[in-house]
């Protein structure tokens, strides 16, 4: 345990020297640590490549593991038996997609700043390896927005509901005040490039509809910016429709799904190692009360 800081450092800097400035230790020191890793895993992790080294196959993967197993260390020896939103200048990191920072992250981010106006919460984009590695990714970071039935098996508190609009361009002669299947069939769509996102296009395909996509984008707000002035279609959160201000005089317009699409249920999830952290359980609380302001809106939800 004592030598995964010193492995991050040589994995990283690739340079002894270097590395034991990074944390601290002579370069006698750095050497010795650098022997002990190679006896432990039977690799020389480092190899001499010209006046440099270079990472051994091994040392590549133990390069990702070992950033991963650092912030984890971090976060467990950062956790605190008591929590004071007043005093304290604590980062919350929580990994999300741009619709859910919209409707919910900017309100949470408003609340978190009125009561502990020291603490930084930073969103990040969730990365396309969330469902091959959900319990790396949520070691690291202090939660996640996401709707149900993209992972499972971690704690989580239930935020709001939100359900699913066509939306077209106001000037589409095709459609009219209701939208078809034969028309969803046949018409050209913007989608949300990750499926996992927006299960709405897995309902689709269950329904014998394949989206003929022309464009596709990693953000959920461009959506209307696509859809405008096109034949084509999209689907769109009601919040984010809301929030937007998109419907009459917009340039689009908002149409109720020819099928019964299953509504999103939103949710913050963590890892376990965080579920008795003080300050973890003050922002979980946080969510809950914004949730709870913002599932008032029932004509959305």
């Amino acid at each position: 345990m004592n030598l995964v800081v010193a492995l991050r450092a040589l994995l990283t800097e690739r340079n002894v020297t270097r590395a034991g400035e990074r944390v601290g230790l002579s370069q006698p020191a750095m050497s010795a640590a650098l022997a002990r890793l190679r006896r432990h895993f039977g690799d020389e992790l480092l190899a001499r490549k010209g006046a440099g080294y270079e990472l051994t196959a091994l040392g590549s993967v133990l390069l990702a593991r070992t950033e991963v197993a650092c912030e984890m260390l971090e976060r467990v020896f950062g956790s605190q038996p008591r929590f004071d939103p007043g005093q304290e200048d604590r980062e919350f990191v929580i990994l999300s997609s741009d619709y859910a920072v919209a409707v919910f992250g900017d309100r949470l981010a408003r609340e978190v700043s009125a009561q502990a106006p020291g603490v930084k919460i930073t969103f990040r984009q969730v990365p396309v390896t969330i469902t091959d590695e959900p319990a790396a990714l949520l070691s690291t970071v202090d939660g996640l927005l996401m709707p149900h039935g993209i992972i499972g098996s971690f704690p989580a508190v239930e935020l709001f509901r939100d359900r699913w609009l066509c939306l077209v361009a106001e000037d589409n002669p095709e459609v009219g005040e209701s939208i078809t299947f034969s028309q969803l069939a046949e018409l050209p769509w913007v989608t949300y490039q990750r499926a996992y996102d927006a299960s709405v296009t897995r309902q689709l395909s269950m329904l014998g509809i394949e989206p003929r996509v022309q464009v596709s984008v990693d953000n959920f707000q461009l959506l209307p910016a696509l859809v405008a002035g096109t034949r084509r279609v999209a689907m769109i959160h009601a919040r984010l429709a809301a929030r937007l201000g998109l419907g009459p005089g917009s340039g689009l317009r908002l149409l109720d799904c020819p099928f019964d699409a299953v509504p999103v249920q939103e949710a913050l999830w963590w890892h376990p190692v965080h579920t008795h952290d003080a300050g973890h359980l003050w922002l979980r609380e946080t969510a809950s009360a914004v949730a709870a302001r913002l599932g008032l809106d029932r004509a959305l939800a």
